[in-house]
């Protein structure tokens, strides 16, 4: 009888032996040396929470608000690509566990099942991840799609302007279509409950945009166009145009400057994600929670900061929350959930995660996560916790000279 699953980890364990390599690597690791991916967990590590007795903790509320929309708990599911590869109608299975749980979840772009096939086949609403490409035309296609298939918030990502090298994935045959090499297609094989999930599927191909882009009529016409299509010329001023397109929640993931985040805040976007693109883009950023508290300072209460980057347990979500956030995303942790187990998987990586912070919570002697601030927080040393690199005061005092880039 195999041991039970208790954390993330042995999700992740469970979903390495049965996803393929080539795209468990694809969720698992990060761009060139991979620095950025280890910081965003040892910084998050090196945190340490106060311990609190003799507090009455017995009643304790998880529930929030994101973007004006009630959750259960402060946690939502993040845009990520290629989920349906990691288990077939992997975004349908994701975007079901998390209305389940009362969170939301975020369609990527780039996901194998399209909107459409997610809004007919999942209850409630969900947020849309976009990218905006060369082709502006096919950018509003997308946008007038999720508004309506009825998404109730657009992410737009702004740090894959230009792509940073992902050296496992090349190693791997990771491209689309995969490059079939002997090893991974022995790989491949040796997956015969994958390959059947995958099959089966409604979509194999990227669902977004399949059937959509004209003279692509296969995976490898459709991964050229994508690769042509990540657009370098976005600016700031490029948010009225959205605006004018999108009537709902704005959020912006991919933020990790404060002088970014004022741009933002000018900008008039409803929430920012702090995030470094889970260690996948600028190898040697610094770690979001390094990023978050700064962040969070320059801006104030004029929007709503998120977190992502890092948390695979209750504890560094906890830690987010005391650091300013609203809430965080997770996408490596439901990933290898999804990849283990299915929907159950994602379902047991969320409630993990949930009795975790609960837990957690009470430890440190609050009752609700929404008063939780940096006072439960404390360096290695036990001395209380400070924000690395003391300059939020300054761009905090000067945020009303940082104008809106044109």
């Amino acid at each position: 009888m195999s041991e039970p699953i208790t954390n993330v980890q042995d999700l992740r364990e469970l979903a390495k032996r049965r996803v393929p390599r080539a795209f468990f690597d694809y969720d698992d690791r990060g761009s060139y040396d991979e620095v950025t991916l280890r910081e965003n967990r040892s910084a998050l590590e090196a945190i340490r929470l106060r311990q609190r007795v003799m507090i009455d903790v017995d009643r304790r509320s998880l529930a929030t608000t994101i973007v004006e929309q009630p959750v259960a708990l402060p946690l939502a599911l993040a845009p990520t690509g290629l989920t349906g590869l990691t288990r077939g109608s992997g975004e349908i299975l994701a975007a079901r566990a998390a209305a389940t749980a009362g969170i939301p979840f975020c369609l990527s772009t780039m996901s194998i099942c399209s909107i459409e096939q997610v809004a007919a086949a999942v209850p409630t609403p969900f947020w849309f991840q976009i990218y905006v490409m060369r082709d502006r035309g096919f950018t509003r296609s997308l946008i007038e799609r999720a508004r309506d298939a009825g998404c109730s918030a657009l992410m737009l990502t702004v740090d894959l302007q230009i792509q940073g090298q992902r050296h496992r994935e090349i190693k791997n045959g990771m491209t689309v279509p995969p490059r079939l090499t002997v090893s991974n297609l022995f790989d491949i094989l040796g997956k015969p409950a994958w390959i059947w999930r995958v099959l089966n599927a409604p979509s194999r191909s990227f669902g977004n945009l399949d059937g959509r882009i004209a003279g692509a009529d296969g995976l490898s016409t459709l991964a050229q166009w994508i690769a042509s299509q990540f657009d370098p010329t976005l600016t700031w001023s490029d948010i009225e145009w959205i605006r004018q397109l999108w009537p709902g929640k704005l959020i912006v993931k991919g933020i990790l400057d404060p002088a970014d985040a004022l741009c933002a805040a000018n900008a008039g976007v409803d929430a920012i994600v702090v995030s470094n693109h889970g260690g996948r883009q600028l190898d040697g950023a610094i770690a979001t929670v390094a990023a978050l508290p700064r962040v969070v300072d320059a801006v104030g209460d004029r929007l709503e900061v998120l977190f992502d980057g890092g948390i695979l347990s209750g504890q560094s979500l906890l830690k987010s929350l005391a650091l300013g956030a609203r809430a965080g995303l997770i996408g490596k942790a439901f990933l290898y959930g999804l990849g283990a187990l299915g929907e159950a998987g994602v379902a047991k990586a969320i409630e993990i995660i949930r009795r975790e912070l609960d837990v957690s919570l009470a430890l440190t002697g609050q009752t609700d996560v929404q008063k939780v601030d940096r006072s439960i927080l404390l360096n290695p040393d036990g001395s209380d916790y400070r924000p690395p690199l003391a300059t939020v005061r300054h761009l905090h005092s000067t945020s009303d000279s940082i104008p809106v880039e044109k």
